[in-house]
């Protein structure tokens, strides 16, 4: 009973923080996705104006919720400080700090399920937090490091050179990791630079500028460039990193062979499109980046599909009650009836019970789980039947669940279930 509490309480926990880290997520992203908008939508000043004697290089009129607004913008910095001034971080820090607490709560509580696979490398739990963590510094150093070095100043092949880094990190941590720890940590990595620009490049430097206009000297405008930079490197990593938050959902794509392969084409789809909606606010439309963007998923939806099983010879039906009685040992293979036309519900049944009821019930008894994942449960005909498609596409297609295969599903079961569904799931 105390299991069951803890396991439950770990769920509430579970939701309210990553509903923080939605909410905090938004607020980040939309202000960064605001902040370039105007940034490429504001027009010079007549020159000789009031507004360009003032130091206002760019400004724009704008409508919305029943007002009208008109933001500038100095190149620099006003003549004088104004009495209120916002600064945009908090947002920044709280999503690294409510997405950093997810890690742990989804990931690092039960690594020897979540980050761990057999399959791919034999690393304990512990071993496969250290990877997780050690990618996060990692990331940050190459990237500060390369901003720094003489590469900054050419984006174009900084940006290319990032890329290929952070596909190589894709690479490693599919054959370190399990794929969906794989895939969270690459993103958890992208946000961890994402905040650090905000924390030791942006805020810093916005800083410096505000004490010196307070000492009464005129501000060094190599810190709005660094900061102006990153920020904009920020924006790239959007997309990339909102796939990566959701790519949880979608087994197709981490449990692929060469996943790695995968997030590289479709983080590559995500700065085009970004790409084109950063030169569409400043003008330019170029209709090619987003079409080539719109290709790359196709190809990646072509790439995965799922393939049609082989056949297997059929094998007499067996007796469910002859069923019941190979073995009593959840790791026991059941016998298995691989054609189509002859496979035996009861022995689909014994499978299901055997390998997923321990997670899938109204009362699981994994340890871990207090409710059914995605409240989806087998504990009856009637529920095996009306979870068909997902149990084949999870367990048969993606070959993802049990988790980490916890409960030993053999291929042998995946096909009596694979050649169930295809027969009709009856």
């Amino acid at each position: 009973m105390e299991a069951l509490f803890v396991s439950y309480g770990v769920e509430w926990l579970n939701l309210l923080v990553r509903w923080l880290h939605l909410i905090t997520g938004i607020a980040w992203i939309g202000a960064s996705f605001y902040f370039v908008w105007l940034d490429n939508s504001i027009r010079p000043p007549k020159p000789g104006s009031d507004l360009a004697n003032k130091g206002v290089s760019g400004e724009l009129w704008a409508v919305h919720g029943g007002g009208f607004y008109n933001p500038q913008k100095y190149l620099v910095a006003p003549a004088e400080l104004p009495a209120e001034l916002h600064w945009f971080k908090w947002e920044a820090y709280a999503t690294w700090l409510s997405g950093f607490a997810m890690l742990f709560i989804v990931y690092y509580f039960n690594a020897s399920a979540m980050m761990v696979d057999k399959s791919v490398a034999d690393l304990s739990g512990l071993q496969s937090v250290g990877v997780g963590l050690g990618t996060l510094v990692l990331g940050w150093i190459v990237y500060d490091l390369l901003c720094k070095s003489p590469l900054g100043k050419r984006e174009g092949l900084l940006g290319g050179v990032m890329f290929v880094f952070i596909v190589a990190v894709a690479y490693v941590l599919t054959h370190l990791l399990s794929g969906r720890a794989a895939y969270i940590h690459v993103g958890a990595m992208i946000g961890t630079i994402m905040v650090g620009n905000v924390l030791m490049v942006i805020i810093p430097g916005q800083r410096k500028l505000v004490e010196a206009m307070k000492e009464g000297k005129s501000p060094d405008p190599i810190y709005g460039k660094k900061g102006k930079q990153r920020s904009v490197h920020n924006n790239y990593f959007t997309l990339p990193i909102l796939f990566i938050m959701i790519s949880n959902h979608y087994a197709m794509t981490y449990t692929h062979a060469y996943s790695w392969l995968v997030l590289a084409a479709i983080m590559a789809a995500g700065v085009l499109i970004r790409h084109f909606f950063n030169l569409r606010h400043a003008g330019k439309v170029s209709i090619g980046f987003p079409i080539a963007g719109c290709v790359l998923l196709l190809a990646v939806a072509i790439a995965i599909a799922p393939k049609p099983l082989p056949k297997v010879a059929a094998v007499p039906a067996v007796s469910p009650a002859a069923v019941a009685g190979a073995s009593t040992d959840s790791t026991a293979t059941v016998p298995v009836a691989a054609a189509a036309s002859g496979v035996d519900f009861a022995r689909v049944q014994e499978v299901i019970t055997q390998r997923c009821a321990s997670c899938h019930s109204a009362q699981p008894t994994q340890a871990g789980f207090a409710t059914a994942p995605a409240g989806m449960m087998l504990q009856t005909p009637e529920l095996i039947r009306q979870h068909a498609a997902k149990v084949y596409q999870r367990a048969v297609q993606t070959k993802d669940m049990p988790l980490a295969n916890m409960t030993h599903m053999t291929d042998e079961e995946r096909a009596l279930i694979g050649a169930w569904f295809e027969a009709g799931a009856k």
